[in-house]
């Protein structure tokens, strides 16, 4: 018998991961979190003009257009990772509490289903961590 591959997906996969090996060996330990530490958290300020009623006085703040964001990803299944603990941490920046977040999560398991629900929680839950939130 052959450690090779049974079907094409994982292929594919270690193919790839062979190449990477190639052109460079230190990609054999890339970790796909670790590339996630390289955007920070943006400024509320910052998320107010760019996403939030900085252009648009009676639009959305950008604290409720993340807590849309966050109900869209977990629409989707809640699949992108690194995008579902970006927008949690990004809400908590534009003054999101996490009572609000887990009940935006909790509100697409109607409409997602519970897996997408508890996958992203789960993720939520990595990305606030050990932040404190006195007002829960």
């Amino acid at each position: 018998m052959t450690d090779a591959p049974k079907n094409p997906f994982e292929q594919m996969l270690k193919q790839a991961q062979e190449m990477a090996k190639a052109f460079n060996p230190g990609l054999e330990s890339f970790s796909p979190k670790g590339f996630e530490a390289l955007w920070p958290t943006m400024p509320k300020e910052v998320m107010e003009m760019m996403f939030g009623n900085a252009v648009n006085k009676d639009g959305l703040d950008a604290k409720t257009r993340l807590l849309l964001t966050l109900a869209g990803l977990t629409m989707q299944g809640a699949q992108a990772d690194t995008a579902v603990r970006q927008t949690v941490r990004h809400a908590i920046e534009a003054g999101a509490k996490k009572q609000e977040i887990v009940e935006t999560i909790g509100q697409m398991s109607v409409f997602a289903g519970i897996p997408a629900m508890t996958r992203a929680l789960e993720l939520a839950q990595e990305a606030m961590g050990e932040q404190e939130d006195d007002d829960q």
